[in-house]
Parts: C-alpha cells; structure tokens; sequence
C-alpha cells in the first residue's frame, strides 16, 4: 500500500489546501494521472500520482490545509490492481468528463497510445442519452451547467457528477444561496450567523477582491467555496481590485527577501549578436505554418539550456551548505500572473528538446500557468531559471536567484545597435544575456562561461 502525500509545489511552499478530489476510492489509477487539484498561496496546482493501483482509502477531505508530506491517500498497488484490468485504458479525468458527458467508455474507441482513450475521443462520443429511448427524452431540453455542457434531466436520482472545475449540477443554475442571517430561538436569544464553508485561500481571496463569501455558490464537496468559485464571483459582480498586494504577490516577496537576505549575488552580463540566429529563423519559419513558427525566445531559451548542460555547476541546487549538481535541465520559465505575482514551472530535459519542441512547450506552459492549471510535476525544483522580459519592452534585466538555485538567467530585447563586425562599422540586432549566480556555488569564471557558451550556440543556430 502507498501514500499520496501533499507535495511539495515550490521552495516557499510549507502547506497547502486539497481543493479537490479527480478520484474516489475504487477507481484505479496509473502513475502520472492527476487525481487532485491542490491549492498554493499562488494558484491552483494538478497533482499527479506516482503509483499504479487502486484508490483504497482518501485520508483528507476537499478544503483541508495540511502540512507538506501529510499523507492524503492510500493507492493500492498489488498485481491484483491493475489499472487497466476491467475498464478501458484512461486517466482520471478522461472518466469524469466521459461521467459528465453521459459517455459509455466502454463503446469508445481510444485513439492514445496503447488504446488510451483520451479527453478528444470523449468529446466527439455520442452520449448514452442519444442512444435512450424517445420517452426518456420527453422529460425536456438539457439544462446548462456554468462549466457549458449540457446535460440531461434524469427521471431517477442521478449519482452525483463533478465538472473539471468540480461543479455540481444546480437546477436553477442562476440560484444563490440564502445570505445567513441572524435568527432568535425560541426563547429570543440571537444565534449566530452559519459560517460558509470554504477553503483557506477562497477566504483570503474573497478578503483581496471584495466578495461575499455568503453570496458565492460553492462547487466544491458539500458546497464548499473554493478560489476560483470567489475569482468567478469576483469577474461576474466587477469587484475591484484593492491596491494592497495580493496572495501571490505577497509570497513572491516572501521568496525574493529570503533570497536577496541568504544569497550571496553576483552579476555578469554580455550584448549576444542576433544576427545569424534570426536569419536561421525566418528561414525556418517559411516552410512552417502561421501556428507553429518561431520566435526568438525559443532559440534562446534552448541555447540556456544547453549552457546549463555544458556548465553543470550553475545547473543545480544549494543544500545544506553544499552544492548538488542537478540530473538533467529543468528550465524554469519565470512568468508573471493575471492580477499580480511571479511562478517559475519547469521545463523537464530543456535540453533535449528541439526548437520547435520548446516553443511548443512554451506557449503551453505560460498560458496554463496564467490559467492555474499547472501540474505538481511542473512546479517541483527548477535547476536553473530563466526570465524575458523583451517582451515588455526592456532592454536588461538582472533577476533575483530562486532558491534553491544558484542561478537565474535574465534576457532583455532584440535591438538594432552600430556594432563593428570585421573592422567595418554595420547595425546589427543583439540582445543583453544577465546572469545573476550564487558565489557560494561558482565564481566569476564559471558564470562566464556559461554566458559564452549561449553567446556561441546563438551565432551557430543550426547546433540548437
């Protein structure tokens, strides 16, 4: 018998809020599903299961806050609990949605690899209701739901359903519940007002934006208000944003302080001639289509986490006054957050990725990681950070180390600049490469040649 634990989600991270169970005891599970969503002072986080089995026992309700590594269930993991033994191969949430949907799996055809049947092949499944008998259909037109599908009113009592944000079907979808009030007993004595039940962080958000927390529908287990219930209360009713920081903010500063207060910096910078590297770029990006084509930033983040590989002692960790070299390239993206905050998810074997591959997996990870649909695995101990902010227009920037890294990347702009190239004077696009490292793990030296390792894969694209 395993545990699934509360992981760790990030360096600042001392506890965190089980927002939501994807699974209940009796389901099985493969290693890397996400069977729950935990809740950081930062966002909301998938976590994946690292054991194959079968769910025995769930030891920690939706909207408890526990310490990291508290145990939050047992996964039997015997021959006996194969996780594809009596049902078609899918993840956790493939069978919720297919739950919600009205999908039979067992009539759907998985397309994934091995069989699996994945969340597109559900979505294009016909539902068991449009298989039903016409006198089952007479009960009227299926209700919306506030997640957008549909479903059919069931003539029985109908097992309860949870949509990937873990709403409940409602059927006055627009209903909210009562605001508590203050009533007297019979003999005349004021009771007080029923508390909401809701998570820690739906509390502290709820605090940030305005809302009432008696006037959010929870869609959590047992109606429990959970953060993006508040953040959708929030949108809906135009609550403004005070001008104090908010959750993210807040633990961001608490992570930078610690940094700036433990670390000793140091900083190094080099102007990187962009020129033979976009040229290699546009050619490729003519035979590409619209949706696939490069930007820059794909080139350079490969050519940091190439730097990283050939410069492994900025590639790793500070532990225990010692420095430990990491396995492979876990790239962090430094990115920043709707309404104010920083999160850096990681990039596992950046370096074996090709171009394209990284900008793929950019534009994946950003949007998710704005969106708060990020994974635990994720979010686990980046080896190595980076942080662009060419796009807002900046020219350098020198960033502050995550610990427990050593080192942290900055990249500003693409610029044209008079450079000399060859005794003749030319303009030329180049972009500022920072590096801020930590002198207890490396010296000037070593931080200077990672910097003229990215400097010469740059001027030799075709190596990235």
């Amino acid at each position: 018998m395993a545990e699934f634990t509360m992981p760790s989600l990030g360096a600042d991270m001392d506890e965190g809020t089980l927002s939501q169970w994807l699974v209940h005891p009796g389901d099985r599970v493969a290693r890397g599903d996400v069977i729950a969503v935990v809740e950081t002072a930062k966002s909301a986080i998938e976590v994946e299961c690292f054991e194959s089995g079968t769910v025995d026992t769930l030891l920690v309700g939706e909207g408890t806050t526990v310490p990291v590594g508290t145990p939050l269930a047992r996964i039997g993991t015997t021959a006996e609990s194969d996780p594809t033994a009596d049902q078609p191969p899918s993840t956790p949430l493939v069978r919720r949605l297919a739950q919600d949907r009205h999908v039979d799996l067992a009539a759907v055809h998985g397309s994934g690899p091995g069989g699996r049947i994945t969340r597109a092949d559900v979505e294009h499944a016909e539902p068991e209701s449009a298989r039903a008998p016409e006198h089952d259909k007479a009960a009227g037109p299926s209700e919306p739901t506030h997640t957008g599908i549909r479903r059919q009113p069931a003539s029985k009592p109908a097992r309860r359903k949870r949509s990937r944000s873990g709403a409940e079907a409602q059927s006055a979808p627009t209903a909210r519940p009562p605001r508590p009030v203050r009533s007297e007993d019979s003999a005349g004595e004021r009771q007080a007002p029923q508390r909401v039940r809701s998570s820690p962080l739906a509390r502290r958000l709820a605090t940030e934006l305005g809302v009432d927390l008696a006037e959010v529908t929870g869609t959590g287990r047992g109606g429990t208000v959970r953060a993006e219930d508040v953040r959708s209360a929030a949108a809906v009713e135009g609550a403004a944003q005070p001008a104090v920081p908010n959750v993210a903010q807040a633990a961001t500063a608490r992570l930078m302080s610690r940094s700036k207060r433990e670390i000793p910096h140091f900083y190094l910078s080099t102007t990187v001639d962009m020129a033979a590297a976009l040229e290699w770029m546009h050619a490729r990006n003519r035979e590409l289509p619209l949706s696939a084509r490069l930007v820059p930033a794909a080139l350079l983040f490969k050519a940091v986490a190439l730097a990283a590989r050939k410069v492994p002692e900025l590639n790793g960790h500070w532990v225990d006054d010692g420095f430990v070299p990491a396995e492979d390239v876990r790239l962090g993206v430094a990115v920043s957050l709707r309404g104010g905050g920083l999160a850096a998810p990681a990039l596992a074997h950046a370096d074996a990725l090709s171009v394209a591959e990284m900008m793929a997996a950019l534009k994946d990870l950003v949007a998710r990681a704005r969106g708060g649909r990020l994974r635990a695995s994720e979010t686990a101990d980046p080896s190595l950070t980076v942080t662009n902010l060419g796009e807002q227009g900046v020219e350098a920037v020198f960033g502050v180390i995550y610990p427990p890294q050593v080192a942290l990347v900055g990249l500003g702009r693409i610029v044209e600049r008079p450079v000399a190239v060859n005794g003749l004077l030319g303009v030329r696009p180049v972009v500022t490469a920072t590096l801020s490292a930590d002198h207890r793990a490396a010296d000037g030296a070593t931080g200077a040649r990672l910097l003229t390792t990215m400097d010469r894969l740059l001027q030799q694209p075709e190596e990235l």
